[in-house]
């Protein structure tokens, strides 16, 4: 729900939408946009204002085993699911908006 809250928004759009969110996973997408736009800007020199969220995945991660205390000394097993976040951003919208409109006039 919170992913598709944010696809194909503005950065600071999306950090604004994540902050008034009150589910329970918008921090943690919050954290992982701030790092991806973090790393755009240091590692591919980007430019933050003209950044927008092309793509975000949520996949079905791990699943790793639990023993909860049961009656009589038995326990039972379960496993505690995990998620994958993949967030891809992009800075050619305005570009493809612009096309576009070009591309109806025809």
């Amino acid at each position: 729900l919170v992913a598709d809250l944010i696809r194909g928004k503005h950065v600071k759009e999306a950090e604004a939408i994540l902050m008034f969110t009150s589910k329970s996973s918008a921090p943690v997408i919050f954290k992982l946009l701030k790092s991806a736009v973090a790393n755009a800007v240091h590692n591919f020199n980007f430019n933050k204002d003209d950044l927008f969220v092309k793509e975000i995945f949520v996949d079905e991660g791990l699943r790793l085993p639990r023993l909860f205390p049961r009656a009589k000394g038995k326990t039972d097993k379960r496993k505690k699911r995990m998620s994958r976040v993949k967030i891809f951003l992009s800075s050619f919208k305005k570009e493809i908006q612009e096309m576009q409109v070009n591309g109806s006039k025809e």
